[in-house]
């Protein structure tokens, strides 16, 4: 189960959100630009820039709830930390922190 956060172009946006198929979670965000009845869609918020694999529902859950109440200075230091250049990740090249594969 992966954690993911998700970012508009400006980066002024920041989605949360928890799935068991990354890649597929992503399309759909995608597919759902300009829909203003979907959160990631009326923002733009399309570009991952951080993600966590757990080792199960319960775990990612409880992650993500615990993400959400966090301050935007506090996930921008854990998205600094993991991607300090907040470059939208592609999956495909990713080379970044071998344990969040």
């Amino acid at each position: 189960m992966y954690v993911y956060l998700l970012t508009n172009p400006n980066r002024t946006v920041l989605y949360i959100g928890v799935t068991s198929n990354l890649p597929r979670r992503l399309e759909e965000h995608s597919n759902n630009l300009g829909n203003h009845g979907k959160f990631t869609g009326r923002y733009q918020a399309n570009l991952l820039v951080y993600f966590e694999l757990l080792p199960d529902p319960t775990q990612a859950i409880a992650r993500e709830k615990e993400l959400k109440g966090w301050s935007r200075a506090k996930k921008e230091k854990l998205i600094i930390g993991f991607n300090p250049k907040w470059e939208a990740i592609d999956l495909d090249t990713w080379t970044g922190p071998a344990n969040n594969l």
